[in-house]
């Protein structure tokens, strides 16, 4: 008789890089692999302490000098959308939802290539090519979806047109929104508002608590959007907490130490039968 005994998980450190959010800083990452029986139960266990899922690996920002980067996730219950997002709704109100298996499309690929050129076109995907974009899509070890957002057709066009997609992991506790993407000539659509909103919408029909929205990152303009939004709780100092005034926490930037790699893998918490290796 075969038994499959549960993988330990082992946690790494990248070596520091240039940080894509905040000018002159470095960015350096605790992360660790998703694999074997205990993938799913894992990925729920560390998104909850603030990792983020990368293809088969979870990572969280461990940087030597900066904590700016915070997790970031949406009470559903709790959640009112403002006047400025009723606005938003009502606009893409013709937006048909199309859930999928986590298969990367011709279409998709076209559309993401759009939106990096358009959005992106100096950051760190910009070179991806279509093998690249299909592992991202398709190298996933636990329940994953990815949501294909389409409008109506022009009167020159035939069929629904792709307008928007992300890439959704389904946890025990909520939904995460890997990452997103849409049609740049849609700009005025505030697409990248209004997924977020559809979102909160499929968690509350499947009666998830939470959307996970990625990192929040304090005086960075490409991820301050995030604080917009109502019931919105970060993960800083080991639990998560409203957030407040965003304001207060420009102070945390730059923290007068940061513990050492050992002594954060050691406040990890994990599955039952799982133990930590550094």
């Amino acid at each position: 008789m075969r038994h499959t005994l549960p993988i330990a998980p082992q946690f790494y450190v990248t070596a520091p890089q240039p940080c894509p959010y905040l000018d002159g800083r470095m960015e350096r990452k605790l992360f660790t692999a998703l694999q074997g029986d205990q993938a799913e139960r894992l990925n729920d266990s560390l998104s909850k302490q603030g990792f983020r899922r990368s293809q088969n690996v979870l990572y969280r920002p461990s940087c030597a000098e900066c904590s700016a980067c915070l997790s970031a996730r949406i009470r559903v219950a709790d959640f009112k959308p403002s006047r400025t997002h009723r606005r938003t709704l009502k606009r893409n109100a013709d937006l048909r939802r199309n859930p999928t298996s986590p298969w990367a499309t011709e279409d998709q690929y076209n559309l993401f290539r759009r939106y990096l050129d358009s959005r992106h076109a100096d950051g760190g995907m910009a070179d991806m090519d279509v093998f690249e974009f299909a592992a991202m899509i398709e190298e996933t070890p636990i329940r994953s979806r990815v949501v294909e957002y389409t409008r109506p057709p022009e009167p020159d066009e035939t069929g629904r047109q792709l307008i928007a997609v992300c890439l959704t992991d389904i946890l025990d506790d909520g939904l995460s929104m890997v990452y997103s993407f849409y049609d740049p000539a849609y700009t005025h659509l505030s697409l990248g508002t209004w997924i977020i909103l559809d979102h909160i919408e499929i968690a509350r029909t499947a009666g998830l608590p939470y959307v996970y929205l990625g990192y929040w990152v304090p005086g960075s303009r490409k991820m301050g959007y995030k604080a917009q939004f109502d019931a919105l709780e970060i993960f800083k100092s080991g639990r998560w907490q409203p957030i407040g005034k965003p304001e207060d926490h420009i102070a945390s930037l730059h923290p007068l130490s940061v513990d050492p790699i050992a002594e954060q893998v050691a406040r990890i918490s994990l599955p039952d039968g799982l133990t930590t290796r550094s």
